[in-house]
């Protein structure tokens, strides 16, 4: 720490206070903490990847780096010294007026929302830069953005102007002004950065490292604001108090990959493989990608279902974080489902990485809404002691040994876990990043210093994608090297994501310090006329794998791996006498069947069915059971019919939705299906004799792997027409494309071959030469329209607050960056809402009044029955219990005619001593009586345990 002297005046300004104790600390304290720690967390938690990202324009590289963030730190709070923060404690403004420093008259409230003290951080440095080292404010403004952004949005030009106009809440008093000067010098001082500072003044920071310098500072002012941690009071010495302080914070460091073995090692050692098994053709080629290609960017990663591909991926990312210094890796998954099942493989192969001696922690977290519910995820977690970074403006205002995971304590919580080394979570995780929202300097940090990694990409629909490609374009600009897995992928899905990455990843045009401040540009096609990414257009081969290279992207086909399978496609008719007959006859002799709705309310029929003539023999799967109750049911799916199911039925028969396309890794002798676009269809099938087994151990009946396709209103129309419901999960054009390109195979049973048919029929579907088939030419030209009208309506919603691309001057900044944002959102309800394109139902918590007690659900373990105090709170264990049955309302009780009035009914359930519990505080009750029973909004609910939540007269498109 370089000297200082401040006067008695600046040592006055307060930064923290407690009510409660009246013990505070002074401004130049935190503002020295405050660096120290960002010292601290560049020295031993920011990666290589992201250092090199903030340097490289820097005329000493790392060095300048680290004094950077540690100056930005220091300043960050500039902004309280100014009369318009210090007279909210009058007690302490008194003393500092004692010093000498004048306070007005008043100070109102609209004064204090039109003057936030990050705001002033941004107007002071701004003037200190320009005034006293004659900075051009362009410069300048790339610079004091961070302090004016570290409560999680950056100021915009009109709120800087705004403010220019009320100097007297800065303090206008020769006095103040010296005091900030000299908060200023001693934050440039302590930092050893006024030494640097003409050397940056030709140097404006980019805005993706202007970003991520955020988000270090973010992290280093919520550390050093933890009371425990820096305590107010104390006179110790500076470098004493922050040593002790990360001392006790003990945040693990992030994953330094070591230089990995040859392929067929490296996947023998981590995912376990038997003896004398070897990694797949994919598998290798993934590792070799990700060796040689030239520049590090995006690999996208196409091959069939049960491949490995999730094992290539993580192989290539253990392959890029050793080439490129990521400090982790960012799994993302369509669902929670998806991502509970992917934690337990992580977890595996995080616990099998070797380690640098002394270097052993890695930190985990998983990354959803329903993640507390996880017991493995539970397991890992540290007790939670404190919660770390509590400001006045902030959220809660080469060796052979293996890692150890953990969870830590300070790295959970819905902001802070996404800053984990390894982190597996939802794809709505990784969307969040193009969502205008407050903290997301701190998200990008995340997704930035990681390998990332998107799995089951074929899942994002149109409305996503935006996101998603905004997403990829920021993740280009950050150079983060990105990994992305899908069995059927449009080859207009992959031209887009490849050229959003190179947009991003383009080199900056050379700096300029007297360049106007950056407008954020409109997305434009990244070329025109002949084009290097017509190579990715059509089939180019499957499995395939193409990486961006910056220029021609790189297409490497890959050999299958002799894994293969024919299924023979039926058209079958949508009765439920046909059904029950075809099911009679094919299971005469036993065999697994799964059929698969479009619908819930098409499950549940068919489940009501089915069991009239198979009792016992049917289990249902759907989005719209308790999760206590789902997850139950998913765990013996996958035991009873997954990979290492010990011994399968000898007659069962699964009725699910399209959570059995992507969210199990499950095995059945026979298929039924509703019509559905035609990757969906391949992603179904890919269900079918899914496992390697022998041909004995399949029924006689069901050697061959046949999908009975239903779900149509007759097969002899012209043209062919999906059923209502199906209409309106997917529209028609979707659902009339994947018949035409099936062609043949429907009309006379002919095969399917696995995999060679997959891309062929996917890029034939997706195509726009795709012709319609006589006779349907009406039919489809309205289907067409309905479908870009459709498309079109999608992506004006998901424009309104998505984040705009990354600028490429680097004269610019990030002011403005998150205006008309969506506000403070996560992964809640309110959050997926705003990056897909789907109702998914008010969420409620679900208990019983017997006898006019309100009780837990009966069937619950331990606590089933248990009475429920509405007046003096839940006990955590039973509270803990209780929130596991939640469930989503039909999409039908939260149409906008009647959503209102459903919520308005659920709050009268509210339980006013249930507020304080961290799982029941604000969650809505839906009360059902013993029978499962509830009326709300003129509506019957049923909960029944075989069949879910069940909606009387509810009509048949309307349940999804």
């Amino acid at each position: 720490m370089c000297s200082f002297h401040l006067s008695t005046a600046a040592m006055s300004a307060w930064a923290k206070h407690d009510r409660k104790t009246e013990a505070w600390l002074p401004l130049y304290r935190h503002m020295a903490d405050s660096g120290a720690v960002a010292g601290r967390l560049w020295d031993d938690w920011v990666p290589g990847s992201v250092k090199r990202l903030i340097s490289h324009a820097l005329p000493e590289g790392e060095s300048d780096g680290r004094i950077l963030v540690t100056w930005l730190a220091a300043s960050h709070d500039l902004g309280k010294a100014t009369p318009v923060f210090a007279m909210q404690v009058p007690e302490l403004a008194d003393r500092m007026e004692d010093a000498g420093l004048p306070m007005p008259s008043s100070i109102t409230p609209v004064d204090r929302r039109s003057a936030p003290h990050s705001l002033a951080s941004h107007v002071l440095l701004r003037k200190w830069l320009t005034e006293k080292y004659g900075w051009a404010p362009a410069v300048a403004d790339a610079f004091a953005v961070v302090p004016g952004g570290h409560h999680g949005v950056p100021p915009s030009s009109n709120d800087l102007i705004h403010l220019d106009d009320r100097g007297r809440l800065l303090g206008k008093a020769d006095a103040w002004l010296k005091v900030h000067d000299e908060l200023a010098d001693f934050a440039a001082d302590s930092s050893c950065a006024r030494d640097r500072l003409p050397h940056w003044a030709t140097t404006p920071l980019s805005p993706p490292a202007q970003a991520l310098v955020t988000g270090i500072v973010i992290l280093a002012d919520w550390i050093a604001s933890n009371h425990e941690l820096f305590p107010y009071g104390e006179d110790d010495d500076l470098a004493s108090r922050t040593e002790r302080g990360l001392d006790a914070l003990a945040l693990p460091g992030p994953w330094r990959a070591l230089a990995p073995p040859p392929a067929d090692e490296l996947f023998s050692r981590r995912f376990d493989l038997p003896d004398g098994a070897t990694a797949r053709p994919v598998q290798l080629a993934a590792y070799d990608v990700a060796a040689t290609v030239s520049k590090p960017g995006l690999i996208i990663v196409e091959a069939p279902m049960g491949e490995g591909k999730t094992e290539a991926a993580l192989a290539a990312a253990e392959v890029l974080a050793h080439r490129t210094g990521a400090g982790g890796c960012f799994i993302a998954l369509p669902t929670m489902a998806t991502s509970d099942a992917m934690f337990t493989r992580a977890l595996a192969w995080t616990q099998r990485l070797p380690r640098i001696d002394g270097d052993e922690t890695l930190s985990v977290y998983l990354a959803h809404s329903k993640s507390r519910f996880n017991e493995e995820f539970r397991g890992l977690m540290d007790s939670v002691v404190q919660e770390v970074g509590v400001d006045e403006c902030s959220e809660s205002c080469s060796g052979t040994s293996t890692h150890v995971a953990v969870a830590h304590q300070w790295l959970f919580g819905r902001k802070k876990g996404v800053l984990a080394d390894v982190v597996i979570g939802t794809i709505d995780q990784i969307l969040f990043g193009a969502l205008k929202t407050r903290h997301l300097a701190l998200r990008h940090l995340a997704m930035a210093n990681k390998v990332v990694i998107i799995d089951e990409v074929h899942a994002v629909d149109t409305y996503m994608s935006v996101y998603l490609d905004r997403v990829i374009e920021w993740l280009g600009a950050y150079r983060i090297p990105t990994i992305v897995l899908s069995a059927t992928l449009p080859s207009d899905r992959r031209r887009h994501l490849v050229e959003s990455y190179d947009r991003g990843s383009r080199p900056e045009p050379p700096a300029s310090p007297v360049r106007q401040k950056a407008k954020w540009r409109k997305e434009v096609p990244i070329s025109s006329g002949d084009s290097p990414y017509d190579v990715l257009d059509g089939d180019i081969g499957y499995p395939v794998i193409t990486a961006s290279t910056g220029a021609t992207p790189m297409v490497r086909a890959v050999p299958p791996s002799g894994r293969r399978v024919e299924v023979r496609i039926e058209p079958t008719a949508d009765d439920d006498a046909a059904l029950v007959d075809i099911l009679r006859r094919d299971t005469a002799h036993g065999g697994c069947v799964a059929i698969i709705r479009n619908t819930v309310g098409r499950a549940q029929q068919t489940k009501e069915l089915l069991e009239q003539y198979f009792p016992g023999e049917v289990t249902l799967i759907h989005s719209r059971f308790l999760a206590v109750d789902r997850s139950r049911i998913e765990a013996d799916l996958r035991s009873t019919f997954g990979r290492d199911a010990k011994t399968r039925p000898g007659r069962h028969f699964v009725v699910g939705t399209q959570v059995l396309e992507q969210s199990l890794d499950v095995d059945f002798d026979l298929m039924v299906t509703d019509l559905a676009p035609i990757d969906l269809l391949l992603q179904r099938m890919g269900r079918l004799h899914r496992h390697n087994r022998p041909p004995g151990d399949r029924p006689p009946l069901l050697r061959t792997p046949r999908c009975l396709i239903t779900g149509v209103e007759d097969w002899s129309a012209q043209p062919i027409l999906a059923v209502d419901a199906s209409q309106y999960v997917y529209g028609s054009s979707a659902l009339l494309r994947s018949v035409t390109v099936l062609g043949t195979h429907l009309r006379r049973d002919e095969m399917i071959a696995l995999p060679e048919d997959i891309a062929p029929l996917v890029q034939s579907a997706y195509s726009d030469a795709l012709q319609s088939p006589p006779g349907w030419e009406d039919t489809w030209a309205q289907a067409e329209r309905e479908a870009d009208e459709r498309r079109n309506k999608q992506l004006e919603r998901a424009a309104d607050f998505l984040l705009a691309s990354p600028p490429r001057q680097r004269g610019g900044s990030i002011l403005g960056w998150i205006n008309r944002g969506a506000g403070d959102v996560d992964d809640s309800g309110r959050g997926r809402a705003q990056v897909r394109d789907t109702d998914d139902g008010i969420e409620v918590v679900v208990v019983q009044r017997v006898d006019g007690e309100l009780r837990a659900l009966s069937w619950l373990d331990e606590h089933g029955g248990r009475r429920l105090d509405s007046g003096t709170g839940i006990p955590p264990h039973l509270a803990r219990a209780v929130a596991t049955c939640t469930v989503r309302l039909p999409p039908r009780l939260t149409s906008p005619w009647m959503i209102d009035r459903v919520i308005d009914e659920l709050e009268t359930n509210g339980i006013a001593a249930w507020q304080d519990s961290p799982w029941l505080g604000g969650e809505l009750v839906l009360v059902i009586d013993a029978q499962g029973h509830a009326d709300i909004a003129g509506h019957t609910l049923e909960y029944d345990r075989e069949l879910g939540l069940l909606l009387h007269n509810e009509p048949e498109g309307a349940a999804k």
